[in-house]
């Protein structure tokens, strides 16, 4: 199946106070590993990344060794993954949706989600909820404990066959919803999707201790 990313990277990064896509990360820009992770997973033929002329031109006019395309963005997220969606290429019949400051992303997991999306028609990695979670009240009061024996903390890639990421993200426009992910858009159309257990760092740079955490445990011998 031929088999396209799309890299989300038109965010402003208000919360970070510089550009964080840019910024170094263990010998390359935080964008640069995301797209290079993509890059070296075996099963994926083309690469849009979401983001503007100048962030595309500083960042990945090098050589890559698979088609790269670049998409403008839109005002959110959701808008900017829809943008990606109607960028791919007819022949395109699964595709993988990334967060482009995920830049801890392994190749494993990558090929690993998407065979669960060819299987299932949509796969995402997530982590396991391991602490306790409580339920509070409005003034900040812990009122009951959640069971978390069943709740997942969504990260990306999440992988789709395109007619049902299509299918998805028209009905998330006609009905004028608002989501977070691709899971949540396909859960609109009421179609599960199969978690598959991240084992890995997969850290998503936030704020500035994020990006320091990320180069700690990058630059260590456990991740080589």
């Amino acid at each position: 199946m031929p088999t396209a990313a799309i890299i989300v990277a038109a965010g402003s990064s208000q919360r970070m106070g510089f550009d964080k896509l840019s910024a170094p990360l263990s010998g390359m820009p935080v964008l640069v590993h995301s797209v290079k992770a993509f890059c070296e997973a075996q099963s994926v033929d083309q690469i849009y990344v979401v983001c503007s002329e100048n962030r595309f031109a500083e960042l990945l006019s090098g050589p890559f060794d698979k088609p790269i395309f670049r998409v403008d963005g839109g005002a959110t997220r959701q808008e900017s993954v829809y943008h990606g969606i109607k960028a791919l290429s007819e022949e395109i019949t699964v595709v993988a949706v990334h967060d482009g400051a995920r830049p801890m992303i392994r190749v494993e997991d990558i090929e690993l989600c998407l065979e669960r999306a060819r299987k299932y028609g949509a796969s995402a990695l997530g982590r396991k909820v391991t602490e306790t979670v409580k339920r509070a009240d409005a003034d900040g009061f812990a009122r009951s404990s959640i069971d978390r024996s069943l709740l997942w903390f969504m990260e990306t890639p999440q992988c789709f066959r395109v007619n049902i990421l299509k299918r998805a993200y028209q009905n998330v426009r006609e009905k004028k919803l608002q989501v977070t992910d691709e899971v949540s858009a396909v859960e609109s159309i009421g179609i599960s999707t199969s978690l598959v257990e991240s084992r890995h760092a997969n850290i998503k740079i936030t704020l500035p201790a994020d990006l320091q955490l990320a180069a700690y445990l990058m630059d260590s011998d456990d991740w080589r």
